[in-house]
């Protein structure tokens, strides 16, 4: 901790001596009111409402933690909480302790975060393709944004051609891609799932020539659909052509045509097409997860945290 925090927790413990409701505490259990266990007890309690709720929070039992707020009353001299009923409620003195003591645990978590070597002021810059943003990922993102105050998350969603070239450019620090298998080493990658979707209100796949809403050339899936379709003996136009999932998903539920995309992109707008219609899986594409060798250690905890939620949930 720098020299301003360590100034400001003095000032606390100084400000605490003027306080009216605890003038009468001595120097000596002045000194016992910065037992942060204590502190960190009752804030818990007033949070919850309860004692119960609050054993269980701290891991610990319900007469452990009435013992620690009652040692906190007999140290200042004044009931700190009440039993309202429902609930427990700080009294006048209870409301200007806890104030006080929220403030000296955050500087308790800032001084260990900063003995820690944790890097203050750090710069994430994530890429995500867009049928990743929302959900699980976007969710898992918004907790390591709270579990990491002092990194700087930034967070870009595009076309993986996009995202692969701002990460070559040196603009991203980690990307989540989807590429054609063996394309590029990643620190982790999985096989990527694709399904045929049409409208489920105004299917399209038996239109002659069969309608397709793809991404623009040289986009994910475009080749493929052609290729697969062209195997079949089928006919084919291209109908619709969007660089936004969302303009695609929109497209194929209307009746424009048939696409392929990954099972998390679908919708109860869209019908699952398989085999049974004749088309044939298609397996050629890998998620992959992807950081320089000199990346920082925030840039490779984000990056863990990712493989994580794809090995456990297997996006």
């Amino acid at each position: 901790m720098g020299g301003s925090a360590l100034a400001g927790m003095l000032k606390v413990r100084l400000i605490i001596y003027k306080l009216n409701p605890l003038m009468s505490i001595s120097v000596k259990s002045n000194r016992a009111l910065f037992d942060l266990d204590l502190l960190r007890a009752i804030v818990v309690v007033a949070d919850c409402g309860s004692f119960t709720t609050a054993a269980a929070r701290l891991h610990s039992t319900q007469s452990t933690i009435s013992q620690k707020v009652r040692r906190l009353e007999e140290m200042v001299g004044h009931r700190l909480l009440v039993r309202g009923n429902r609930d427990v409620l700080p009294t006048d003195a209870g409301q200007t302790l806890l104030g006080y003591a929220r403030h000296m645990l955050a500087l308790n978590d800032q001084m260990l975060e900063a003995l820690a070597g944790a890097m203050v002021g750090t710069t994430v810059r994530l890429g995500v393709p867009e049928d990743f943003v929302g959900g699980r990922t976007t969710n898992a993102l918004s907790d390591f944004s709270r579990r990491h105050p002092q990194v700087k998350l930034e967070v870009t969603s595009g076309l993986c051609r996009d995202l692969s070239q701002a990460y070559d450019n040196g603009e991203l620090d980690l990307v989540l891609l989807k590429q054609r298998r063996n394309s590029r080493e990643g620190v982790a990658c999985w096989p990527e799932r694709l399904q045929w979707i049409d409208s489920a209100r105004l299917p399209a796949f038996e239109l002659d020539p069969i309608p397709l809403v793809t991404f623009p050339p040289r986009g994910l899936y475009r080749d493929d659909m052609i290729n697969a379709i062209e195997g079949m003996g089928r006919r084919w136009r291209i109908s619709f052509t969007s660089s936004s999932l969302s303009g695609i998903q929109a497209a194929v539920a209307d009746g424009m045509g048939v696409s392929l995309l990954p099972p998390r992109a679908a919708t109860a707008e869209h019908r699952v097409l398989g085999t049974e219609h004749g088309l044939p899986e298609v397996d050629s594409y890998e998620i992959v997860i992807v950081h320089r060798p000199t990346a920082e250690q925030m840039v490779r905890s984000l990056a863990q945290v990712l493989t994580e939620l794809l090995m456990v949930h297997a996006i």
